[in-house]
């Protein structure tokens, strides 16, 4: 088994429980429960595939990967409660185990075919397009673009590779391990892209707005009294 199938399987198993446990918080019956984990799990590779020119259908192919995919759906889904929410309180670091694997084989998907950027966008879209989708067909806002650093981990893990930074299957662990690291990190002390929030300053206007009507309507008040 070459490295490049480990990674597929940690991600497809990782990714698939993390979509069939939001399908079931969001208590969507059985076939949603595998809609949404199957999506997790591959959308990802398939808009990669769609950007780097690679045909959809290869997901056809991935038959072991599938069935990977629908046996831990289904464990998922029968768990005791108890164990899902065990699941839940390091729901961070398995989904943290889904984006370094991914994000490594999307790598190592476009690596020597397409240039470095082209290596970039494959890890990320691998790595943060499950989710994405996942969140989108649960009514969620997409996590990855508004939660703690999580997708340039991601990009970070493409350009080292694509760089040629990290050949070897030693090298690459190390690098597997180097991302869920850095992912953890970033959950645990909140580290975060640089926002502007527009609807925080439109908020704080508003109420600047409101001060100053109110200030030169108690000034107009003043001026009648002392007209009087």
């Amino acid at each position: 088994m070459d490295i490049f199938t480990i990674f597929s399987i940690i991600g497809t198993i990782a990714f698939a429980v993390s979509g069939a446990i939001v399908a079931m918080e969001e208590e969507y019956d059985i076939l949603g429960v595998y809609v949404l984990g199957l999506v997790t799990a591959f959308g990802g590779g398939v808009v990669r595939n769609l950007l780097i020119d690679v045909p959809v259908t290869t997901l056809w192919t991935q038959g072991p990967l599938l069935k990977t995919a629908i046996i831990a759906m289904t464990i998922a889904f029968i768990l005791p409660v108890n164990w899902i929410q065990r699941w839940q309180r390091s729901e961070a670091f398995f989904d943290a185990i889904g984006l370094s694997a991914f994000a490594i084989q999307g790598a190592l998907y476009a690596t020597g075919k397409h240039p470095l950027s082209a290596v970039i966008v494959a890890a990320m879209l691998t790595g943060i397009g499950g989710g994405m989708i996942r969140d989108v067909l649960a009514g969620r806002k997409p996590l990855v673009l508004r939660d703690e650093i999580y997708a340039v981990w991601a990009m970070g893990a493409g350009a080292v590779i694509g760089l040629g930074w990290f050949k070897s299957p030693f090298e690459l662990l190390v690098l597997f391990v180097i991302v869920i690291v850095f992912r953890m990190l970033s959950v645990k002390y909140k580290w975060r892209l640089p926002r502007r929030s527009l609807k925080f300053a439109l908020s704080q206007s508003v109420h600047s707005e409101e001060k100053r009507a109110a200030a030169a309507a108690v000034l107009d008040e003043q001026k009648k009294g002392n007209s009087k």
